[in-house]
């Protein structure tokens, strides 16, 4: 009976080994590459800075100076120039990653949860349950996310929270699947048939023996949708379905720049220049991410 008991265990043991060896070549792997590793450090100092914003920050972001209006760069005081009403660029920026970031990561736990909720339910229960979800999930799916969270702007109201559930809400469709399908990959494995053999709750199963095994295909497809949402969030701004003002966004200083691109250009080229290499940033990391855990490469 001993023995009985000692196999599951064993082989459990042996899995894990694996998930960790698997875990640090992946790491070694995305070290290896420079682009993806300066990047993540950038993306680093990015999310210290939102995080510092009023500490860093000269100015708040809603405080005018109304005799420096539409300065230019370099200008006593306000080194990045300030907008029309006198307020501080360089502290509008500030607050604008502050924005963009809390609405990117915030969109994307969203996502996460009624991902993994959906997918994971679908996958390993399968059955009616399994063609229900699906069946939710493919007319999610038809419908364009981008004009889904419109519509939940529009209804739930240009608050910064609104904004982030609306983007959330529109984009869990693709990573559903992508959890379903491994689900119904891991679920047949050895270990998840010990597990279940020695008595373990299909809850435990679930969160202990198959949602860590499908981690690394949902970061990489997290880290891509991070500035899917930077995206979004700027140009649901752009169309004026943002953030309510005075609270700055990189989408509505883009818009705002451009009405006066002759008199003031910084007022555009700032913003634009910052929105692009956040997004560059986040994309080249999850590039690398994705080609961490590609080990196709190997197996030639």
């Amino acid at each position: 009976m001993a023995t009985i008991t000692e196999e599951p265990a064993a082989t459990a043991g042996v899995e894990a080994g694996e998930a960790r060896s698997h875990w640090s070549r992946a790491w070694a792997r995305f070290k290896a590459n420079r682009l993806a590793f300066v990047s993540l450090i950038f993306c680093g100092l990015l999310i210290v800075t939102a995080l510092a914003a009023p500490w860093i920050a000269p100015y708040h972001f809603s405080e005018t100076d109304p005799d420096a209006r539409l300065a230019p760069l370099g200008t006593e005081g306000h080194l990045l120039g300030t907008d029309l009403l006198g307020r501080d660029i360089f502290s509008r920026l500030i607050y604008g990653l502050r924005t963009a970031l809390f609405v990117a990561f915030g969109a994307e736990l969203a996502s996460l949860v009624v991902a993994i909720l959906i997918g994971l339910s679908a996958g390993y229960i399968g059955g009616r349950v399994d063609q229900g979800l699906m069946g939710i999930t493919d007319v999610m799916y038809a419908f364009p996310s981008y004009l889904f969270a419109i519509v939940l702007v529009t209804v739930m109201g240009r608050s910064l929270w609104a904004v982030m559930l609306a983007i959330g809400i529109s984009s869990w469709v693709t990573q559903a699947r992508l959890v379903r399908a491994q689900v119904l990959t891991v679920k047949e494995r050895e270990y998840v048939e010990a597990a279940r053999s020695m008595g373990a709750s299909g809850t435990t199963i679930s969160l202990r023996y198959i949602l860590p095994n499908a981690i690394g295909p949902l970061l990489v497809t997290t880290s891509f949708a991070i500035p899917a949402a930077i995206g979004a969030e700027a140009g649901l701004a752009l169309l004026g379905l943002g953030v309510q003002p005075p609270t700055p966004s990189w989408g509505s200083m883009i818009s705002e720049g451009t009405s006066y691109i002759l008199a003031a250009p910084h007022l555009l080229f700032l913003p634009a220049a910052l929105f692009a290499l956040t997004l560059l940033a986040f994309t080249w990391v999850g590039d690398g991410i994705r080609d961490a855990f590609d080990t196709s490469g190997e197996d030639r």
